[in-house]
């Protein structure tokens, strides 16, 4: 499991925004997002620098944690 720090992240459509996302290029990723903590934790098989690239496609602020 990748953990990434997130920024910019406030609600549920933000969750939404990233999962979908990452699922978009792997269906089984499973995908948790703590916006609290400003994280997100992915199990996947798509390599880090694709997750990242992912999310920051989204408009985020990502960097592994």
């Amino acid at each position: 499991m990748q953990i990434l720090k997130v920024q910019g992240m406030s609600c549920g459509h933000c969750v939404k925004a990233i999962t979908e996302a990452v699922q978009s290029r792997d269906q089984a990723a499973d995908v948790q997002v703590d916006l609290g903590a400003g994280e997100v934790r992915v199990a996947s098989r798509l390599p880090l620098d694709e997750l990242i690239e992912t999310i920051r496609e989204e408009g985020y602020q990502v960097s592994a944690a």
